[in-house]
């Protein structure tokens, strides 16, 4: 996970963000495919199911902190 301070520490460009963003979005979707394929195919690798899963929501995570970064706040 890449926080506010870590981007300032590595210089990651608005446009990088976003490029990290879409590279992540990708992974994330060919995970979850890579998931339905395993279960439909009644695979008995439960563990291995599992660590795919963990692995989706770690990146669904840096998927939310990248768009929060990206979106600016709005004052009300």
């Amino acid at each position: 996970m890449e926080s506010t301070v870590e981007r300032r520490q590595t210089g990651l460009s608005e446009e990088e963000m976003r490029k990290r963003l879409t590279r992540l979005k990708i992974e994330h979707r060919d995970l979850d495919a890579a998931i339905d394929a395993l279960t439909a195919a009644g695979s008995p690798d439960q563990l291995q199911i599992a660590r795919l899963k963990k692995r989706k929501l770690l990146l669904r995570d840096q998927i939310a902190m990248i768009e929060d970064y990206l979106t600016p706040d709005i004052i009300a």
